[in-house]
């Protein structure tokens, strides 16, 4: 499809002329490399995101879905019968895309063969073309979801590197991780595959791997909640299909990781010792970068790097906390 092929190109030059045109507003963003158990991760603040104007809408007013009419000025590409890609209208990070299902499908429903399947075109255009491409997907209350219509984030690698000082050295988290998480490389738990050769792999393959994981982080997520004492049960479902857990998937050419969540973020201490928060986080954590909406936690993560571990351990199952015997 000569739309994929070009696919890093289109999504440049779709991206520019959207821009241009107002059609998405970009948000610039400062940025500092923090360290977390020898693992880099990118702290990002935006002032004129933080000082955007909240919405007046009516509390129960109802959502507009924005994937099921996609504005012109946004739209990429159909990838497929089942799916297309539009432009992120709020960026952070240049050239942010998204791929979505053309009918109407729920964001807390396990994900089906063509939506891994249509995620690894994604990838398999990018390094093509000699790029690298990181995607995201949220699903449930504590995942930082934000959308009920079925998507799936992607940020070029690249352009995640954008306002990182020369010299200073980050990549992707999600290829940095392994399946051996005795030496706690994270503060919480993640179940990783490595993808054996993405080109070759076909779509029920790359289907099995995604099941396959998430059958592990759901028997974790069941341990966690029996816990003597937890305050913290599964979701409740009524839908076939539907995720009785929240988590988040890490997606590139190389690996797929899965991490359970059990909150969306938690609040910490600002230099001056006042609560601040909560720092939320989504699916890019698992590529290793964090948003922060304000210039207090902006600096009381930067002035103390044991706040990013807090930070990371409330959002998950900790990782210590899986003896031998639970291991799975």
């Amino acid at each position: 499809m000569p739309a994929i092929r070009a696919l890093p190109a289109l999504v440049r030059g779709q991206f520019k002329t959207a821009q241009e045109a107002g059609d998405l507003t970009f948000y610039s963003t400062q940025v500092s490399i923090l360290s977390c158990n020898g693992l880099p991760f990118q702290i990002r603040f935006s002032p004129a995101l933080a000082s955007k104007p909240k919405s007046n809408k009516p509390r129960n007013a109802k959502l507009v879905d924005p994937f099921e009419n996609p504005q012109k000025g946004l739209f990429l590409a159909d990838l497929s019968p089942t799916h297309y890609l539009v432009l992120n209208k709020f960026p952070v990070i240049p050239d942010h895309f998204i791929l979505a299902t053309k009918r109407f499908q729920e964001q807390t429903d396990l994900l089906e063969e063509e939506d891994i399947s249509a995620a690894y075109e994604c990838l398999k255009a990018y390094r093509a073309q000699g790029e690298e491409l990181f995607g995201f997907f949220n699903s449930g209350e504590h995942s930082g979801a934000s959308q009920p219509h079925r998507h799936i984030q992607f940020l070029p690698v690249e352009s995640m590197r954008n306002g990182i000082d020369e010299g200073i050295s980050w990549n992707v988290l999600a290829d940095n991780l392994t399946g051996n998480q005795d030496t706690a490389d994270l503060p919480f738990t993640y179940f990783v595959s490595e993808i054996p050769d993405a080109n070759i792999a076909t779509p029920s393959q790359l289907h099995k791997i995604y099941t396959t994981l998430y059958d592990r982080a759901l028997k974790a997520t069941q341990k966690f909640a029996e816990r003597p004492g937890s305050s913290f049960s599964l979701l409740e479902t009524t839908r076939k299909g539907a995720s009785p857990i929240s988590y988040n998937i890490g997606l590139t050419d190389r690996k797929m990781v899965l991490c359970p969540r059990v909150s969306e973020g938690s609040k910490i201490k600002s230099i001056e010792g006042e609560v601040i928060g909560p720092i939320a986080l989504n699916g890019t954590v698992l590529g290793g970068t964090l948003l922060v909406k304000s210039n207090e936690e902006w600096q009381a993560l930067r002035n103390d790097e044991s706040k990013l571990q807090e930070v990371l351990q409330a959002i998950g199952i900790p990782s210590q906390k899986i003896s031998l015997g639970e291991r799975l």
